[in-house]
């Protein structure tokens, strides 16, 4: 049983000072009415005192335990490297703060379900960062979906093409630390999405391979050894019947970086065809049988959260949807109700991550209804 808040300003700390917390979870709080962030903890020499000047945050750590053994906070963020995940959530649950944990969960399912249970046990809020559930587009195609707009799903499609110029991408290169690369990083997103629109992936077959078993250091220096795939690519079976095709990748030249990268979700059912492209996060295309493609404008009910603090001509869409997340976690802390995407989401995602590398080891279709 999850209480709500019984107060009325919510006091977050910060475990993690680096680019997903500088660009995403720090503004997207900041932005939110009886939101306070109390503190912000990381390794790195200077980064969590430069974050908290800059925002106007009272405390720094160079550690989490200090942060975490505060009597003031009633929720943490933590955007550590994947491995550090578990050990700061069973932490947190620990000490009944409600948690906000980036994505992936863990490095590997025990880990992620692990996280979960302790959560669950403390009766706190967890949620997962799968922030592409709050994308526009996404929901409106979601909604289509499950209204039986387009029919029974018959394929769903996902790419994910960046252009990283193969530079080091520190812990994000080693598999002791974030468990796979495309895979887990971007692909993880893709998995997260097509269980809440299509259903849960029953089986797959997965081809990962490492491209750049060096990378070099965009400073100079000596190149840095990576163990992680470069190119990631997953065939699936998802219980409604539904066949699935996943790939991601950061080495193809000419589809940028980011936000302005390509990124296209794509379902095609009995009765027509929904298709998303991340440069347009308020518009969809639609194609009856028979037809083709057309954009139609995403209606503004699908804009923005129920009740959230803002206007839809406030920022750029492709900001909003980070606020959206922030909004969903404050939103569960106050009403006393479990966040969506939970961990219990980011575990569904685990066992599908932990199935693929096994697959690509073992060179075969797995069965994810088999007793683990």
């Amino acid at each position: 049983m999850i209480k709500p808040a019984a107060e009325e300003t919510v006091r977050v700390g910060l475990i993690g000072a680096g680019g997903v917390v500088r660009a995403g979870h720090l503004p997207s709080l900041q932005r939110l009415p009886g939101v306070e962030i109390l503190a912000v903890a990381d390794p790195a020499p200077g980064v969590a005192e430069r974050v908290a000047t800059d925002a106007g945050i009272p405390h720094a750590y160079l550690a989490a335990e200090p942060l975490l053994e505060r009597d003031d906070l009633h929720a943490v963020v933590i955007a550590t490297p994947n491995d550090e995940h578990p050990r700061l959530a069973r932490a947190a649950a620990a000490r009944g703060l409600h948690i906000l944990s980036e994505k992936p969960l863990a490095v590997n399912l025990a880990d992620a379900q692990s996280m979960l249970a302790a959560a669950e046990a403390a009766g706190v809020v967890h949620q997962t960062a799968f922030n592409y559930r709050f994308v526009p587009a996404i929901r409106w195609l979601a909604s289509r979906v499950h209204a039986g707009e387009i029919g029974a799903p018959h394929h769903f499609r996902s790419q994910r093409f960046q252009d990283g110029g193969g530079f080091a991408l520190g812990w994000r290169q080693q598999k002791e630390r974030c468990g796979s690369g495309e895979l887990a990083d971007m692909m993880s997103h893709r998995i997260d999405f097509s269980h809440w629109i299509i259903g849960d992936v029953t089986g797959l077959f997965s081809r990962l391979v490492n491209l750049l078993p060096e990378r070099a250091q965009r400073g100079g220096g000596p190149p840095q050894p990576s163990d992680v795939d470069d190119w990631a690519s997953l065939l699936v079976r998802f219980d409604t019947g539904c066949t699935g095709v996943f790939e991601a990748t950061s080495l193809a030249p000419g589809y940028g970086q980011g936000l302005q990268s390509w990124d296209s979700l794509e379902v095609n059912g009995s009765g027509g065809s929904l298709k998303y492209n991340m440069n347009e996060p308020t518009s969809l295309l639609y194609s009856a049988p028979g037809g083709q493609y057309a954009a139609q404008p995403v209606p503004p009910e699908f804009l923005t959260p129920p009740g959230a603090p803002w206007k839809t001509d406030e920022a750029d869409p492709m900001t909003m949807f980070r606020w959206s997340q922030a909004w969903e976690f404050i939103s569960a802390i106050r009403e006393g109700r479990q966040a969506v995407p939970s961990f219990r989401d980011g575990v569904a995602v685990q066992r599908v991550l932990d199935a693929a590398l096994r697959s690509n080891d073992e060179r075969r279709w797995l069965d994810l209804t088999e007793p683990e």
